[in-house]
């Protein structure tokens, strides 16, 4: 028997990659056309023999290549019917399964992600090279769940300097990222209780929640967090509390001196835990950055930083400072979570720190996000109520009551091909909620800003050019 491979559109008549050899190439042209549903399941495939002869290969070749795939799951051989296709869970359902209509996405005014094209790849090979060069064999083996001591140094120097934090090295702890870094202190101790900022990211409540806590929301006015409300009742169970003091997510709003005083204050009566999260706190237009939290009270503030909004999220590296009687029992939880943090990122960043790469790059961004808030504000802010746009990487849009619904505007905004974010899933829990936008101006790459802002004016109801 032989099958007409065309009309599945399977090549099998294929230049096979002398690197993987005959018969992998064999494997993998039929294992993708399986996956791609073009050889559909119960298909029976040519014998041995008839196969080999049409390929030009030898019949053991083709024998062991069927081997293979019925070890796998991807064929099925039976006595007296020859070798078929195997029926995959759900192959058919996804072969049928037409393609939604849904407008291509040409601008994203998400937030939660710098400009990515501007990675400093040319600084940080330098900075890898260096690092490579200079780096201990200890430093390709399995290591300290704090992190290597060159990022851990580095970071207690930069942040002193930069962010007014007071951190020694070994109260460094490096994680694979901020959502880690919460979830190692949501689950110490275990069973905890935390308030956490209401409108916040959702996101964040579930990483919480899935280390076994409870969350309890903490409303958030013009002002920042209503840390005057921790010393109520209704929060008499919270040990800790999470807070963007510097740029509130997704409000905008920087944390008054009087809440800090009052979160810190609380901080200390009731033996409670702060923890500070700085995801974007170095971009401030209005003034110099506001400073750490944690400089007011090293005790009882939990510093966490990120490399994803300053660099980029893939580096996928997070930094806490901890108190000092925080920082064995958080070490042990990671050391049973994931070890410790892959290595060779931690030496790079740490170069690129120390030899003031790391300044330069941000001081560089912090202008081209500068001039794009510049940007969104000339553009929408005769047509529109725009909130937080002193600091960040993004701007909440307040939307009148009377005007189309927020989800009218986002499938407004969807079928422009244009991304934004909604206020309404940042909320603990449904209500009667002020409707609003979340504008990420960071995330466009720099060509296609001004036209993601162009179609945001004609979604909005405002002139595409002023």
């Amino acid at each position: 028997m032989s099958i007409d491979w065309a009309a599945f559109g399977v090549d099998l008549h294929l230049e096979f990659d002398p690197a993987s050899g005959r018969r992998a190439g064999l494997e993998r042209a039929l294992r993708e056309a399986i996956r791609a549903g073009r050889l559909t399941p119960e298909t029976r495939l040519p014998s041995t023999r008839t196969l080999a002869l049409e390929l030009g290969l030898a019949r053991g070749t083709v024998s062991a290549a069927y081997d293979q795939l019925v070890a796998e799951g991807y064929l099925s051989a039976r006595t007296g019917s020859g070798t078929v296709v195997a029926d995959l869970a759900g192959s058919r359902a996804q072969a049928a399964r037409p393609a939604a209509d849904v407008p291509a996405l040409r601008h994203d005014l998400r937030p939660g992600s710098p400009d990515v094209s501007t990675f400093p790849t040319a600084a940080w090979l330098r900075a890898t090279r260096r690092a490579l060069a200079t780096a201990p064999m200890a430093a390709y083996a399995y290591g300290d769940p704090r992190g290597r001591i060159e990022l851990r140094t580095a970071l207690a120097d930069y942040l002193g300097r930069a962010r007014g934090v007071l951190a020694h090295p070994d109260q460094i702890v490096i994680t694979s990222g901020y959502v880690q870094a919460l979830a190692l202190l949501a689950g110490v101790p275990d069973g905890a209780v935390l308030a956490m900022e209401d409108p916040g990211l959702s996101f964040h409540r579930d990483v919480v929640r899935h280390a076994r806590a409870e969350v309890v929301a903490l409303p958030v006015d013009e002002r920042g967090a209503r840390t005057d409300l921790l010393r109520t009742p209704a929060f008499a169970a919270v040990r800790s509390v999470v807070v963007t003091p510097a740029h509130q997510y997704p409000t905008g709003v920087t944390l008054h001196p009087h809440r800090r005083h009052t979160a810190t204050t609380w901080a200390r009566e009731r033996a409670g835990l702060i923890i500070e999260d700085d995801y974007d706190g170095e971009f401030r237009y209005d003034r110099q950055p506001v400073g750490a939290l944690q400089g007011m009270a090293p005790d009882h503030v939990v510093y966490v930083g990120t490399a994803a909004k300053t660099l980029g999220p893939a580096l996928r590296l997070a930094w806490m400072v901890l108190p000092g009687r925080l920082v064995e029992p958080v070490v042990r939880h990671k050391r049973h979570t994931d070890l410790h943090t892959e290595a060779i990122g931690q030496l790079a960043l740490a170069d690129l720190i120390t030899s003031h790469a790391y300044d330069r790059h941000i001081r560089a961004c912090r202008l081209r996000y500068w001039r794009r808030r510049d940007l969104l504000v000339n553009r929408l802010g005769r047509h529109v109520a725009l909130h937080g746009i002193a600091a960040g990487l993004h701007a909440m849009v307040s939307l009148p009551t009377a005007g189309p619904s927020e989800q009218e505007i986002l499938d407004r905004a969807a079928a422009h091909g244009l991304a934004l974010g909604g206020l309404g899933d940042h909320w603990h829990s449904p209500g009667d909620h002020p409707p609003g936008l979340i504008v990420g101006y960071g995330t466009p790459n720099e060509g296609g800003y001004l036209a993601a802002l162009d179609t945001l004016a004609r979604v909005l109801g405002g002139s595409p050019r002023s």
